[in-house]
């Protein structure tokens, strides 16, 4: 019912940059939580960026600094620009949206199809 189209994915060297984008459609009334996740193999996914429909923004130590997520609600897209990456940033990023379907207005959680982020060395 929910549907996220993830774009942006690619091969880069080690300082440069990287811009994901996360397009939602589908049949719901509200958006509240979109957020980027990412697990490389043998690993938990693990939480990369988050922004609620007011704007404030949560971050994993680990990218602060370097990554800024931020979204257009009017185009329902969640974008996750990536700089300054490093080799320990590989994984397969995960898109994830949180809200009510239309109608029933029941919550719902939807992720992302996946899109691979490699940083060469």
């Amino acid at each position: 019912q929910v549907q996220l189209v993830e774009s942006g994915g690619g091969l880069v060297q080690a300082g440069g940059s990287l811009r994901l984008s996360c397009a939602a459609s589908g049949s719901f009334s509200s958006i509240t939580v979109m957020g980027w996740y990412r697990q490389v193999p043998g690993k938990q996914r693990e939480l990369v960026a988050i922004i609620n429909n007011s704007g404030t923004t949560n971050y994993a130590d680990s990218v602060k600094g370097r990554f800024t997520i931020s979204r257009d609600n009017a185009k329902n897209t969640v974008y996750l620009q990536m700089n300054s990456l490093k080799p320990e940033d590989t994984a397969v990023y995960y898109c994830n949206t949180l809200g009510k379907l239309s109608v029933t207005y029941r919550p719902f959680v939807s992720w992302g199809q996946g899109t691979q982020v490699t940083v060469s060395s």
